[in-house]
């Protein structure tokens, strides 16, 4: 995916396959999104993205995303909660 899909995606409002938070710490919200993008119920068979530092009408916060937070979402896998 290029960078020009990437920024369609984020700026569709509406949309199963997108989720998009502000926030950098909620991880509770990041692993829903990524539960319900599993479980694909709109049945697009199509990858679901999770845009982190993102408000909700699609435009970047200018959040810092930092080695930390992507370790952080990375144990989100094999943490057992989702």
């Amino acid at each position: 995916m290029n960078r020009a899909e990437l920024e369609e995606l984020l700026s569709d409002v509406e949309s199963d396959r997108v989720e998009r938070t502000i926030s950098t710490t909620d991880v509770e919200k990041f692993s829903e999104a990524i539960c319900a993008f599993s479980n694909d119920m709109a049945g697009s068979r199509k990858p679901g993205y999770l845009f982190i530092g993102a408000n909700p009408g699609g435009l970047a916060s200018g959040a810092v995303i930092s080695d930390q937070l992507l370790q952080n979402l990375a144990a989100i896998r094999s943490d057992g909660n989702i």
